[in-house]
């Protein structure tokens, strides 16, 4: 569904990435598989909360949140605060969240991120730390599952008395949780998706977050608004909470974003409210009224003393920061000269990256452009086929290189170069076994294309005289058939060379 022209959105992000610690936010459990450990296997006094326990801080998370405030360029405060933040849900044992509110860890940063109308600025208005909650899965009568979040794997038999119920999971409860807000800069569909794409890969950079998506481990909440175009102001906003997806996300804004402007073109008013996404209607649906601040309640965790970050702990965390995607994004066009296209697409993983300048590196005299073609081309149709990661493809960044150089050297035409990589991609073999063992040498003899397009000609009369009338395209087709003859395997471009000879010769002599 595309957005609704007439009304501009207002789209701020609010986004909850889990971070990879070994143990949770304030005790020692550790941190598990929420989709492949036992329900309820990782839980302790503490994370579930039994009274008279007192949390302690991860200081591994809180180097983890440093590293994200400090990759996004944020003021660091050197005093924050945690509180509680109040209300009862069945996946909430202790009947509050710690969170940070009015002290957060950090504040006032920006993200670039590459869009159609090019470099895009969104603010970040606050980076704080808090703890995660349970997971609920909601079952009918029967067992089904009615509505389970993301990576439930739970069974559980049928409700005694043929009542709905749900099941707790507190394995998730109490893992650190890394909030970022941005500020409502992002106006389209496609900014949103750049600005979520972007923070996911900036965070699989450092290394706090696997990005994970299907897991759960990042979660997008967007807060939505609509105005007219050339306004200043905001309008009301909605809340579509827990999207799981990129897909989701710009599914649900741009529902969101019609059904808003619908609303006031028949001059009825949006609702402040918090929605949910429904992926099969392709339908927001009403959760609750949005809460303000006030009804939460916050206050002060009095079990907990205030955080302080010392200026050395940050300058430590300072200089520990990886090269990062924006970074990388430009390197790559000054280093290899790649458009900012290509360069983004390559930098999203960092393990793509690494490949790409692997292979440009196994090679001095490779283009660059085209060792960045045929990854993000040929080894990416590959990957998509097998569903294999990068780090499982069995294909050297060498081996990749040596193909290619095959190819620039005219040894092989790009149709052979792209079958020997599929049977390398499915052995793990070099292209020189498999171009040796196979006979897929590149035909160039002049002489012998002569006399295969020759006898293409002679072997197709009623075409030639089809050609010698007018019908220049088949041109084409006598192109293809001298392929087929030599199974892809003639230089293509001394085939053309060749065929336009001869027919010319033929329409001299016709």
């Amino acid at each position: 569904m595309k957005s609704d022209t007439a009304f501009e959105p207002v789209v701020g992000l609010e986004v909850h990435a889990e971070l990879a610690t070994r143990s949770k936010m304030f005790c020692a459990c550790p941190v598990v598989d929420s989709t492949l450990a036992s329900p309820n296997s990782a839980v302790c006094p503490v994370c579930s909360g039994m009274p008279g326990v007192l949390p302690v801080v991860n200081r591994q998370a809180v180097e983890y949140g440093l590293r994200v405030a400090l990759a996004l360029e944020c003021s660091i405060a050197p005093t924050s605060l945690f509180a509680r933040k109040n209300y009862f849900y069945p996946d909430l044992p202790k009947g509050y969240q710690i969170s940070q509110y009015e002290y957060p860890l950090a504040q006032n940063g920006r993200l670039v991120i590459q869009t159609a109308r090019g470099e895009c600025t969104v603010r970040i208005r606050r980076v704080h730390l808090e703890e995660d909650t349970g997971k609920l899965t909601h079952l009918s009568p029967d067992g089904a599952h009615t509505g389970s979040p993301a990576g439930s794997s739970t069974e559980a038999p049928a409700a005694p008395l043929g009542t709905p119920y749900s099941l707790v999971d507190l394995n998730r409860a109490g893992l650190p949780l890394l909030e970022i807000v941005s500020e409502p800069d992002l106006h389209s569909v496609e900014e949103v998706r750049a600005y979520a794409v972007g923070l996911r890969a900036l965070l699989r950079y450092l290394g706090v977050n696997s990005g994970d998506m299907q897991k759960g481990v990042i979660r997008f909440e967007a807060n939505v608004s609509v105005r007219p175009p050339g306004s200043h102001s905001l309008g009301t906003r909605v809340e579509i909470k827990n999207l799981n997806s990129f897909r989701a996300l710009e599914r649900s804004i741009a529902y969101e974003v019609q059904r808003q402007s619908e609303r006031i073109r028949q001059g009825q008013a949006v609702r402040q409210e918090t929605v949910g996404w429904d992926e099969a209607l392709g339908a927001t649906f009403t959760q609750r009224g949005k809460e303000e601040a006030h009804d939460y309640r916050y206050f002060p965790e009095p079990d907990l003393p205030p955080l302080v970050i010392e200026p050395e702990w940050i300058e430590q965390v300072r200089a520990s920061l990886p090269e990062l995607p924006q970074a990388k994004i430009r390197r790559f066009q000054d280093q290899y000269r790649l458009p900012v296209y290509d360069a983004g697409v390559l930098v999203m993983e960092p393990a793509v990256a690494d490949y790409f300048e692997a292979v440009a590196a196994a090679s001095p005299t490779l283009s660059p452009k085209q060792a960045a073609n045929w990854v993000s081309g040929e080894l990416f149709g590959l990957m998509n086929q097998s569903g294999d990661s990068i780090e499982a493809v069995r294909v050297a960044p060498s081996a990749l290189a040596a193909l290619l150089e095959r190819l620039e050297r005219g040894e092989i035409n790009p149709l052979t170069a792209k079958a020997v990589l599929a049977e390398m991609y499915a052995s793990g073999q070099s292209s020189q076994a498999i171009i040796g063992r196979r006979g897929l040498g590149q035909i160039s003899d002049a002489d012998q294309i002569a006399g295969l397009v020759r006898q293409t000609l002679q072997d197709h009369p009623r075409e030639v005289s089809s050609y010698l009338a007018g019908k220049e395209t088949l041109a084409h087709w006598f192109f293809g058939q001298v392929m087929r003859r030599t199974q892809g395997q003639a230089n293509p471009q001394v085939v053309r060379q060749e065929l336009e000879r001869q027919l010319g010769e033929l329409t001299v002599h016709s």
